[in-house]
């Protein structure tokens, strides 16, 4: 290893700066080059170091505070997080305390004995008001003070600076700053390396370092990271002359001295490693750092300025996103903690669930403010202009359909716009919708999916609503009005209330169709199915057989959630499995049922998560062919146990949510030809926004919806005709009626299904009130998966 490092540094010394370049790019990771969008906090511009170029510290003024108030500290991050921020960056003078008795004075006025007490409540009150992440920077650490700062923080960073000792000599840049010694330096990156903490270093050139003191510089942070895997990213940052310094006069580094130090800070760490060069202090030349190999620009606030280099401001984050796109490619937000540091191996728990709810589905920031079922408007409109993305022709394979979900800009775009191409050539302009009843006939559920907030029980008390179970007398009450509104489908789902068994599921059939024979019966997930022939000791094949001989006519393709067991063991580890779901609905098509397929996306999953999926359902429809539609259904995080729990992100972000609609049409063609969006989870302008990325079906009125709206979806519990197609046309497209199977609805339906007279109240009676009684054993097939039992 040492014989190969070496020979690098052999090879890097006698390279030519193109040359140089040319190889950074090379091993640059990725079309992705991130930001972090941020506010600047200076909790205390007092340092006991009195380095020769720094600014930013200076001692003690008559009348100023020694630190700024807890008020001062919210102020900046409430107006960041207000701005889309996503950090709150702590810079500050390394323990003033040491050095100034006006701020031992003050920390004791505040209640604390040192600057890092007081940095972490304010790092706490930053966290908690306003769920900006801090990335805390207060200098030389012992390892109880990293650990102490651990739970208010999502990373930590100190610059190396230098392993050059000779430059804290007497008139040397480090003179008389005991914290800038490299060695103090390197342990307190080699604790944090013990502690697991995600952290951030550097070097900082043209103080008066050599070239080869750099390269040493970059190995031992390259040693250190290999250690422990905590060097998120690596800062090449240049040297500025700033005037009242010691350092005034000091000659800064060309640029192309500092392109050649970030390149080869690239090829010396490799293509796994970050590597970071702020924009600002290389003026109107910054896409030049680019062609050095940097994938990262580091902290850029619409707030405040740069504290430590006040004379340079960050570029505006168009022309930042301009000269990545002129490089090819593409500027994406990131959290001050990278994607693979977030889990609980990385961060302390008490952290974890404020870095959930600001990611997503690939761990970076998320990009809009917009969540499933909030009722505010979409953050970008579809364009109709963009070229559609060229696809080589062949069927898209699981790489693929990863790589075209996480798309971002004018890529998404593109993706967009080729999906809705497909859709036009294979379904033309119409859109269609069912007139539909929901009806959930029971809240109670003895499943623990931590994505609910519709069911009720011992694990579930403390969600929206009494525990109730719809009668069946009520249940063919409300299938009859819905019969007299126009509906063509009633749509039976709810929980798994433990009392049940095969025999409720096929009485609810039985009812419904001696009471209104014409409506089609959509009913029952593959958990319910899955639990009704267990109860009775049948075979599926047996047990849907009957339902469909008492007038089932399709089951709903819910309980999917997402095909990947990795993600089903966090978020409904005791429901069916990927390989029951899909074999319940083998089944139904196999005795005739049609079902659609849904997913359920944006909690604790990612874009892979949501290709394995895709490519589960295809081939299931290529063995069986009995899917009607595919659904996606953008995770409601409101009221959600897992999102409340910290646990899950807060659903997709909108460009997720539309990727996964356009992507799904192109990953599924020609297999499933029907691609539905759901009106109640992305609103009416989502939806208009979606028909312009590939969807042709806008499902059902629904007349009745409590699932959604129980996890704090707000866009309400019916679309009548009407208004379906109103926003269809407004759309520009052409609104068709159809029945479950995709047939025209019968004129006759249609006509009584438009001007359709209210509701009545519907009847949801206490639980308690059914006398049902459990059995002593309920069945729960994800455990028994688990433990090896069918």
């Amino acid at each position: 290893m040492l014989g190969q490092t070496v020979s690098v540094v052999t090879d890097i010394t006698s390279a030519s700066l193109e040359e140089l370049l040319a190889e950074a790019r090379s091993l640059r990771p990725g079309r992705l080059v991130t930001y972090s969008p941020k506010v600047f906090i200076p909790l205390t511009t007092l340092c006991r170091d009195v380095c020769g170029y720094c600014t930013f510290a200076r001692p003690p003024r008559r009348g100023e505070r020694a630190f700024m108030t807890e008020e001062d500290v919210l102020a900046i991050a409430r107006a960041g997080a207000a701005a889309g921020c996503r950090e709150a960056l702590f810079t500050l003078g390394d323990k003033p305390e040491l050095r100034y008795k006006v701020a031992r004075e003050e920390l004791a006025a505040l209640g604390c004995e040192t600057t890092l007490e007081y940095l972490e409540r304010c790092a706490r009150l930053v966290l908690e008001e306003t769920g900006l992440l801090p990335h805390l920077n207060p200098g030389v650490m012992t390892r109880t003070e990293l650990d102490a700062l651990r739970p208010v923080s999502a990373s930590m960073g100190i610059m190396l600076e230098t392993t050059a000792e000779r430059l804290g000599a007497k008139g040397g840049p480090h003179w008389a700053s005991p914290d800038k010694l490299p060695a103090r330096r390197v342990e307190t990156i080699r604790l944090a390396g013990e502690l697991r903490i995600p952290f951030t270093s550097g070097i900082l050139i043209g103080i008066g370092e050599t070239r080869e003191e750099r390269i040493d510089a970059l190995l031992v942070l390259k040693a250190l990271g290999e250690e422990h895997g905590h060097l998120q990213e690596v800062i090449v940052q240049n040297f500025r002359a700033k005037p009242s310094t010691r350092m005034a006069s000091h000659p800064e580094p060309a640029l192309d001295d500092h392109l050649w130090t970030i390149a080869v800070a690239r090829i010396l760490l490799g293509s796994s490693w970050h590597v970071q060069a702020p924009p600002n202090l290389a003026f109107d030349d910054f896409p030049r750092l680019l062609d050095a190999g940097i994938d990262d620009w580091g902290g850029v606030s619409p707030v405040t300025i740069d504290h430590v280099n006040p004379e340079a401001p960050w570029p505006e984050l168009e022309r930042l996103a301009e000269a990545t796109r002129s490089r090819g490619l593409e500027l994406a937000p990131r959290l001050p903690v990278y994607p693979e540091y977030i889990d609980e191996q990385w961060l302390d728990p008490a952290a974890v669930p404020f870095v959930r709810r600001a990611s997503d589905a690939v761990g970076l920031a998320r990009d809009d403010t917009w969540a499933p079922g909030d009722p505010v408007a979409p953050p970008f409109v579809v364009r109709r202009d963009a070229a559609p993305l060229e696809l080589n022709g062949h069927e898209l394979g699981e790489d693929e359909i990863t790589r075209l979900l996480e798309a971002r800009g004018e890529e998404a775009q593109r993706v967009f716009a080729v999906a809705d191409c497909l859709r036009r050539e294979v379904c033309g302009d119409e859109v269609t919708y069912v007139v539909t009843r929901n009806i959930q006939y029971t809240n109670v559920c003895y499943f623990r999916c931590g994505f609910c907030a519709f069911s009720k029980g011992k694990l579930a008390a403390n969600l929206r609503g009494a525990p109730y179970l719809v009668p069946l007398e009520e249940i063919v009450r409300r299938s009859e009005e819905a019969w007299e509104r126009g509906a063509t489908e009633v749509c039976l789902q709810g929980g798994i209330h433990p009392a049940f068994t095969g025999d409720y599921y096929a009485e609810v059939v039985r009812a419904i169709k001696e009471a209104v024979p014409g409506i089609h019966v959509h009913a029952f997930s593959a958990l319910e199915i899955w639990q009704g022939a267990a109860t009775l000791e049948l075979s599926l094949e047996q047990y849907l057989g009957w339902l469909g001989e008492l007038g089932l006519g399709s089951l709903p393709g819910t309980a999917a959630e997402v095909l990947d067991d990795e993600v089903r063991r966090v978020i409904c580890p005791d429901k069916v499995t990927t390989a029951q779901w899909l074999s319940v609905h083998d089944a139904a098509h196999r005795v005739g049922l049609r079902s659609n397929v849904t997913l359920m996306f944006g909690h604790a999953d990612t874009p892979r998560s949501w290709a394995r999926h895709l490519l589960r359902a295809r081939e299931q429809q290529r063995l069986t062919g009995g899917f009607t539609e595919f659904v996606p259904l953008p995770f409601v995080p409101m009221e959600a146990p897992i999102y409340l729990q910290g646990r899950a992100r807060r659903g997709p972000t909108f460009r997720e949510a539309l990727l996964v609609h356009a992507v799904a049409r192109l990953a599924l063609h020609p297999e499933i030809t029907n691609i539905q969006a759901s009106w109640v989870k992305l609103g009416p302008e989502g939806t208009r926004q979606a028909l312009d990325a590939g969807v042709n079906d806008l499902g059902g009125t629904l007349m009745n919806e409590s699932i959604s709206r129980s996890a704090g979806a707000a866009f309400g519990q019916e679309l009548p005709p009407e208004r379906m197609e109103e926003l269809i046309r407004s759309a520009g497209r052409v609104p068709r009626q159809r029945t479950t199977l995709y047939d025209d609805a019968p004129k006759e339906r249609v006509g009584a299904s438009f001007g359709a007279e209210p509701l009545a109240e519907p009847l949801n009676p206490p639980v308690n009130d059914a006398g049902l009684v459990a059995p002593p054993r309920l069945v729960r097939p994800g455990l028994l998966a688990a433990a090896g039992e069918r």
